[in-house]
């Protein structure tokens, strides 16, 4: 039998680990120097349109890509599989390393040890890290979507909406944005956690727990709901769009890297855009090859792309879902006090890139 934790939640929040500047010669000498030191300004930020010309600036030799696998990011392995990326980057001689994650809390402490330099993430480990001191900006949302979180039952279970759910066993990873969801869904249905029994347990344990019976139903997220759905083992009773939930991820990136070279951020987020445009028409190669990455089939990736608003850059309503976020850990005492995420969210880079050229 699978061992997981029972966690006992109580008016909506539990208890788990506490965390916590007279002359006219020199007057201008010093307007040269000042100049001279905002042209520097101008090109180091890249307002230059172009990948190669905007890259020139950087100061990197190297980006470090975090990236896992979700569907979520979906148009991120697209442009790794097409060598984008590399090619936009080569007159610059920025190379590019790959990092290969499972899940966003290894990404994050990649990023914290500067062996990551930008990376695509959920909305916990990204409001999670700033939260712990990480210095990290979010320059970018590479897609939001509400429906690629889901309550299953087991297809065979009497649980056919959200409302019975009174008084039966649900499993989610806690803490998670699965989390989040099954919050909404209670309440949105005049229920509390006082009405289920929450199991915790780890994703990849979602199947067996339903399969077995050891819990009634799991709250999960693509593209272990479709992997579920499609072998027969789960139905859809409740999703994201049954809530206020955003389903909002990030493109997150060191501080240091995107003061060094905010050139190369930009060139990442719009090769990203141009794999946007690409998923309609992805030749058969390619999506097998990002289908694999994904452990589903290319026809189940057809499938899961609807579900996503692949928007590249931060608008207010993912801002606010970012906050949302924020506000629910700390009710569930993951973190301690609320923070401003717009303080640590910067568009200059989507900005000042040809992305939304990509989108439109």
């Amino acid at each position: 039998m699978m061992n997981f934790s029972r966690m006992s939640i109580k008016g909506g929040t539990n208890t788990r680990k506490n965390n916590k500047a007279f002359m006219l010669e020199e007057k201008m000498k010093k307007r040269v120097i000042l100049v001279a030191a905002l042209i520097a300004s101008v090109m180091l930020t890249g307002c230059a349109k172009g990948s190669g010309a905007r890259a020139k600036g950087s100061s990197a030799k190297t980006v470090n890509i975090a990236i896992q696998p979700s569907a979520a990011f979906l148009p991120l392995y697209v442009a790794r599989e097409k060598g984008w990326i590399e090619e936009a980057l080569a007159s610059s001689q920025v190379k590019v390393n790959w990092n290969d994650f499972e899940s966003g809390p290894p990404m994050n402490e990649s990023l914290a040890a500067g062996t990551s330099d930008i990376g695509v993430i959920g909305d916990v480990p990204t409001v999670s890290s700033i939260a712990a001191g990480q210095k990290n900006v979010i320059v970018g949302v590479p897609a939001n979507g509400p429906d690629a979180y889901a309550v299953l039952s087991a297809a065979g279970s009497g649980l056919r909406s959200a409302k019975d759910l009174k008084g039966k066993k649900v499993a989610t990873v806690i803490g998670s944005t699965g989390h989040n969801l099954i919050k909404k869904i209670l309440e949105t249905n005049g229920l509390t956690f006082d009405d289920i029994e929450l199991i915790n347990i780890g994703a990849g344990d979602a199947a067996a727990v339903l399969a077995t019976g050891q819990v009634d139903a799991v709250v999960i997220w693509e593209p272990n709901v479709t992997r579920l759905v499609d072998s027969g083992t789960a139905r859809i009773i409740a999703k994201g769009s049954d809530t206020t939930l955003r389903g909002t991820n990030t493109f997150i990136a060191r501080e240091a890297f995107v003061k060094s070279s905010p050139q190369v951020i930009s060139v990442i987020l719009e090769q990203f855009a141009r794999a946007v445009r690409e998923l309609p028409v992805l030749d058969e190669e390619t999506l097998s090859k990002v289908a694999e990455n994904l452990a589903l089939e290319p026809e189940q990736i057809k499938k899961l792309l609807p579900k996503y608003n692949f928007a590249v850059t931060v608008d207010d309503t993912d801002a606010d879902a970012l906050q949302d976020t924020i506000k629910f850990l700390v009710s569930i005492d993951v973190l301690s006090e609320e923070y401003d995420v717009r303080q640590h969210i910067d568009t200059s880079f989507f900005e000042n890139s040809d992305a939304a050229s990509y989108l439109n």
